[in-house]
């Protein structure tokens, strides 16, 4: 397929790369040009449009601000080389994802949202898990392309907004493992135990899942640099999450005290590190930070 990406972060990168492993004719676009070069097989271009173009556009863009900036307000959707179907892998809130759905229909682009769940290292390596919702012909359409970026496709029906639902409701659930693995180290370390001991007790039995294993470790070893999932980009996803919640009458008193702690760890200098650095909140609130 003829695809154009759109947003060569790290994420981005390694997505693209897997597209064009897989026989996939990409042309790339990102607001810092210098990111869209050196990838095997990937074309850079220089605007948007000509990436949002083809059988297929993607978007992997850091939030709402940035794909409301580069699709919407840049037009993309009214200009004539617009392709038939557009696949959102940002993860962006409820509310934007219900929006675009209805831009893309009156345009008549059809529109497939398939945010993902899985770090750099995964996306590299083609093991991501694909959230998608959508029609059923835009999803079937997206498939060669999903196989190509993950390991599975996961469908939630027709509403593309679901599966930005979903996604966020994931997302909320991993930073509330970081704040229990933070908050349970500090305990321990109260008590003279060593975080790493503990941590390596509790990822080896009964937590040994990839979040816990991953981001244990990390914590363990206080491996903040580079980030996987960057802490600011936690706490932007947190508040997307209260935002949905509100939006459906749902209420999330955890996700509210994740969001405070979060404002506290990059008040402290940490938003460009790694997720695990808001253990280091628990840390600083018990005097050992």
């Amino acid at each position: 397929m003829d695809v154009g990406f759109i947003g060569m972060g790290r994420m981005g990168r390694g997505m693209a790369a897997r597209l064009a492993g897989a026989g996939h004719r990409v042309r790339a676009w990102n607001r810092s040009p210098e990111a869209a070069h050196g990838i095997p097989g990937v074309t850079p271009v220089a605007s948007a449009a000509e990436a949002f173009s083809g059988d297929a556009a993607i978007t992997m863009l850091a939030d709402d601000a940035a794909l409301e900036a580069t699709l919407v307000a840049g037009g993309l959707l009214d200009a004539p080389g617009r392709p038939r179907l557009h696949l959102g892998m940002s993860t962006v809130s409820v509310a934007l994802a219900r929006q675009l759905a209805a831009v893309h229909e009156r345009a008549g682009v059809r529109y497939v949202s398939a945010p993902v769940f899985g770090r750099p290292d995964a996306a590299a390596a083609g093991a991501l898990h694909i959230v998608a919702a959508g029609p059923d012909a835009a999803v079937e359409a997206a498939a060669p392309l999903f196989d190509a970026m993950g390991a599975r496709t996961w469908r939630f029906g027709e509403a593309p907004e679901r599966a930005n639902a979903v996604k966020l409701a994931g997302n909320f659930m991993i930073v509330a493992a970081v704040e229990a693995m933070g908050e349970g180290s500090a305990l321990v370390e109260g008590h003279g135990v060593a975080a790493a001991d503990f941590l390596d007790l509790m990822t080896s039995t009964i937590f040994a899942a990839p979040v816990y294993k991953n981001y244990g470790g990390a914590i363990a070893a206080s491996r903040f640099e580079p980030p996987g999932f960057g802490l600011r980009l936690g706490a932007k996803d947190v508040r997307l999450v209260l935002q949905a919640a509100e939006a459906a009458g749902v209420p999330m008193p955890a996700a509210s005290v994740l969001r405070d702690g979060l404002i506290e760890a990059i008040a402290h200098g940490d938003g460009e590190k790694d997720l695990a650095a808001l253990s280091r909140v628990s840390a600083r609130r018990s005097g050992r930070g």
